[in-house]
């Protein structure tokens, strides 16, 4: 299928970034959400205790995200990348590591956003995090934004916060041009993100499911594989 698709697009999930050592959000018994609820928007935007907790978590989480380095699978969709093969990669992953891997920043349409920096929810001024968890380790208080004033979040997008236009209708834009859609790593249960996949396939292009467990896009797929994507997609495009 892959051999004879002139235009693909990914659509990458958690599943692709666990084989890096990132843990998921859902999965039963390991999934982050079952260790702590998530912080919604409005609560970081009205309370600064909400907003010191969500940097306390996320600077908790930097060892694990610095130590996290592409695997098979995002190597060897970069290789689709290089080949031509591969025109998109629509991802709910926020850890960088499809570009880590070697593929440009505008064939990656990260939908949820970014976590390895911040933006300035005013003038949307980029801030590295690695300045921000050194004034916090002095202040126990997450700076301000260094032009404006206004308050810094990671680059995320949160429970109750809009979803970014623009990576919205540039994912919209590629599936209208796709003929085969490879799904790595997603339980397709997050809309309207999830929504991708499916409007490829009803558009005519071809879908490939390839998971650890079941989704419910599963029936409408030409082909589903419940395996892991490093070994199935690295060995099918011959990457190591």
């Amino acid at each position: 299928m892959i051999e004879a698709a002139r235009r693909i697009i990914v659509f990458s999930g958690a599943g692709i970034s666990t084989e890096s050592g990132i843990p998921d959000f859902r999965s039963p018994g390991t999934g982050t959400w079952e260790k702590m609820k998530p912080i919604y928007f409005d609560e970081f935007l009205r309370s600064p205790e909400a907003r010191r907790e969500a940097w306390r978590r996320r600077f908790e989480s930097d060892a694990t995200l610095r130590a996290a380095e592409p695997n098979r699978g995002h190597r060897a969709v970069a290789r689709l990348v290089r080949e031509g093969k591969v025109h998109a990669v629509i991802t709910q992953n926020i850890d960088g590591l499809h570009q880590a891997s070697g593929i440009p920043d505008d064939h990656v349409i990260e939908l949820h956003g970014n976590t390895t920096y911040a933006t300035c929810l005013t003038c949307a001024t980029r801030h590295e995090i690695a300045d921000i968890h050194a004034a916090f380790a002095q202040t126990d208080q997450v700076p301000d934004c260094r032009t404006c004033g206004g308050l810094l979040k990671t680059a995320t997008v949160s429970f109750g916060q809009s979803m970014p236009e623009g990576p919205m209708l540039r994912a919209h834009e590629a599936v209208q041009a796709t003929d085969l859609c490879l799904v790595l790593g997603s339980s397709l249960v997050v809309y309207p993100a999830a929504g991708f996949p499916e409007m490829a396939k009803r558009r005519g292009a071809g879908l490939v499911i390839l998971n650890r467990q079941e989704t419910g896009l599963d029936p409408i797929a030409d082909l589903v594989i419940h395996a892991g994507i490093g070994d199935v997609l690295g060995g099918a495009v011959g990457v190591n």
